[in-house]
């Protein structure tokens, strides 16, 4: 095998792996905030991928020592991605099924162009405009449908902005981490410092935010917090980034495509999501946008 064909098989490798951890974990986060703020799920999720990602680096045999500016980067990083983005993302779960905050998430590549090519320079076509277009409205389609079936208590318009808000923060985050400063840094230790500064920030909001620590006993909510701490998060994040690094934050938010696909299918079984005609037309207008788009993000 060529070294340019090993690289194209890491690549699917890693889109595939990506795509069936993360359609996965949208239908456990759903259970993590039965019983628990959403801070601390967040918190105990990073405090033991944290834990992982320190057994990770430490098993490559990997140094944990950066230079200055790079833990500042990776502060900035684990904020915006393993804080914010989180807390919108659990809080948003209050309010939207499981499978529409996927779809919504699958919007990543457009802010990722977007910011891509303000603060990094690269270009973006008409095409995955015109996809990106499509794909929104796609979106609207599934935000109407949940406003139809949605259940009392919730409010589909601050579980959508919610959303949207994790997306800004994860796409500033994905930017970050194509830049210049940080694509030669060694990822897993790079991860970890990221997850690190991420879990005091949380800590810190938790008790700022509810209160004393809270923590769920059942066996279902610890081992939802071990899947989404090592199989969510030390497995698929450093394989994340090795996409942004060699390909661009844009691209790599590709992944993203698919995700939707599984999580609107367990959301389906799990959470008796009920296919609407409105539901199906949004998916799938939502789904060829973005594949509209990925065919011309150059």
């Amino acid at each position: 095998m060529t070294e340019a064909a090993g690289s194209r098989l890491r690549i699917a490798l890693s889109f595939a792996l990506i795509t069936l951890i993360w359609g996965s974990t949208w239908i456990v986060i759903k259970d993590q905030i039965a019983q628990v703020p959403p801070p601390w799920t967040v918190t105990w999720r990073f405090a033991v991928a944290v834990l992982g990602m320190a057994a990770l680096a430490a098993l490559r045999r990997e140094t944990f020592r950066l230079p200055r500016e790079a833990l500042v980067i990776a502060a900035m990083v684990g904020f915006l991605q393993f804080t914010a983005n989180f807390y919108f993302v659990y809080y948003s779960e209050h309010h939207l099924t499981s499978g529409l905050v996927a779809v919504i998430y699958a919007l990543l590549m457009v802010p990722n162009a977007l910011f891509s090519q303000i603060f990094l320079g690269t270009r973006i076509s008409g095409r995955f405009i015109a996809g990106s277009l499509v794909a929104i409205a796609g979106i609207a389609l599934l935000v109407v449908n949940e406003v139809q079936i949605a259940p009392p208590g919730g409010s589909v318009p601050l579980g959508l902005a919610l959303a949207l808000g994790g997306l800004m923060c994860a796409s500033a985050a994905n930017v970050a981490q194509a830049s210049e400063r940080v694509r030669p840094l060694p990822i897993v230790p790079f991860m970890f410092w990221a997850m690190a500064f991420a879990t005091a920030f949380n800590v810190v909001l938790a008790l700022a935010t509810v209160g004393a620590p809270v923590i769920d006993p059942r066996p279902e909510y610890l081992a939802g917090i071990v899947y989404l701490g090592l199989i969510g998060s030390v497995v698929t994040f450093p394989l994340y980034s090795g996409l942004i690094r060699s390909m661009g934050a844009g691209p790599a938010a590709y992944s993203g495509v698919a995700v939707p696909v599984v999580a609107m299918g367990l959301s389906t079984v799990f959470e008796g999501f009920v296919w609407t005609t409105l539901a199906l037309a949004g998916s799938v207008l939502s789904l060829a946008g973005l594949l509209v788009a990925l065919s011309g993000r150059k």
